[in-house]
């Protein structure tokens, strides 16, 4: 049995300063006075004011105090110390669920679901909806430990089985996760299905042996290919060589601040929000910092090279995940939209789809009323 340690995050005020001071020492490089500067990457008004907000009005020890509102505690998994949330709900150790974040998001996704999921009483709801939440860091995030080289999600997986039957004693448990975390999740069903009871997930990551075959599915590819082709840079940077980002965004609060919001920017639903609308900057800022404050901008960049390096996203023939496996389908999803169901159907066991009515790729911090919502329904379904 590992050792479980609790943690507290500790941020020194002069760890702060030396941040906000090389803020305040930006030197701005010029940008593309055009109406939308979103369009040759983060805006610079917008950038700005964020830089403006987090040296002037960002409360730094109340974020802080923010993200020890949580149990939260470290474990040492193999070669790696595992940070996670640990909150016991209504359930009572009797329905646990580990939750899984990506890139460039962090634990910190999940904070205004967290409390309704646990304690749906509390809301309103129905205790008999309460799970046991597991929200860990991937290895190389947060306040998880860094690998000594790039590792990537099917290694996470194995990770986070071993955190929850052997280091929490979860003989079985429900799994969700989007982004990077729907990969680990997917992951965690194909290897972990014994333990790893069902999934739920919001995106779809493993692809069938054999590609698309249908005019829908075909459509579908070549559209996903367009998108690439505008906002896949970033991907095939560090899909490939990552170190480059991680030299440029070392020391620099600012590049890094630049890099994830545009992120937010361009893969959230902003058909119906302003971007601070979706995301007050404090929230976004938090967000920020924990990649800031840790260090963690390089070896999350790694994150994408280790997909490579464990084999990709397709299966072999015949091979399908076949835990089964609910999707929640955001339409503000503009880089990763959804494929066909009859494509997802080929590489997924696909029990429940459900078509959200808002919302995009940060599901649980865009829209996490509809996120509990949906999570809620699933979790009915595997009681």
């Amino acid at each position: 049995m590992a050792d479980i340690k609790p943690f507290e995050v500790t941020w020194t005020e002069a760890q702060v300063a030396m941040v906000l001071d090389q803020v305040r020492a930006y030197p701005w490089p010029p940008a593309p006075d055009v109406p939308d500067g979103w369009a040759y990457g983060c805006d610079a008004r917008y950038l700005k004011a964020l830089c403006a907000h987090w040296t002037d009005a960002y409360d730094w020890r109340a974020a802080m105090a923010d993200l020890n509102r949580f149990p939260q505690f470290t474990a040492r998994v193999e070669d790696y110390d595992i940070y996670f949330l640990h909150v016991v709900g209504e359930a009572g150790g009797r329905r646990p669920m580990i939750v899984t974040h990506g890139w460039p998001g962090s634990h910190y996704e999940f904070w205004q679901a967290i409390e309704k999921l646990a304690f749906p009483s509390r809301f309103g709801g129905d205790p008999a909806d309460a799970f046991d939440l597991v929200i860990p860091s991937l290895p190389g995030f947060g306040f998880s430990s860094k690998p000594a080289r790039p590792i990537g999600q099917r290694t996470t997986a194995r990770l986070f089985n071993t955190l929850m039957t052997q280091v929490l004693g979860y003989e079985s448990y429900l799994a969700q996760g989007g982004d990077w975390g729907a990969m680990v999740t997917s992951w965690l069903g194909r290897d972990h299905g014994r333990h790893a009871r069902a999934i739920h997930l919001n995106m779809l990551g493993f692809r069938p042996h054999g590609g698309p075959t249908t005019d829908a599915e075909v459509a579908w590819a070549t559209k996903q290919a367009g998108a690439m082709e505008v906002m896949g840079a970033y991907f095939r940077l560090q899909v490939s060589k990552p170190q480059s980002i991680a030299w440029m965004g070392a020391g620099n609060p600012v590049g890094q601040a630049a890099w994830i919001a545009e992120r937010f920017h361009d893969w959230s639903d902003l058909s119906a929000k302003s971007m601070d609308e979706a995301y007050p900057k404090d929230r976004l800022l938090t967000n920020i910092m924990i990649y800031v404050m840790t260090g963690s901008f390089t070896s999350g960049a790694w994150y994408y090279r280790g997909l490579v390096e464990e084999g990709g996203l397709a299966f072999a023939p015949g091979e399908r995940l076949e835990t089964p496996t609910a999707f929640a389908n955001f339409p503000g999803e503009p880089l990763y939209s959804a494929p066909p169901r009859s494509f997802a159907e080929r590489a997924y066991n696909i029990v429940r789809w459900t078509d959200m009515p808002s919302g995009g790729h940060f599901a649980a911090m865009e829209e996490p009323d509809l996120f509990v919502d949906e999570v809620r329904a699933w979790g009915r379904e595997h009681a």
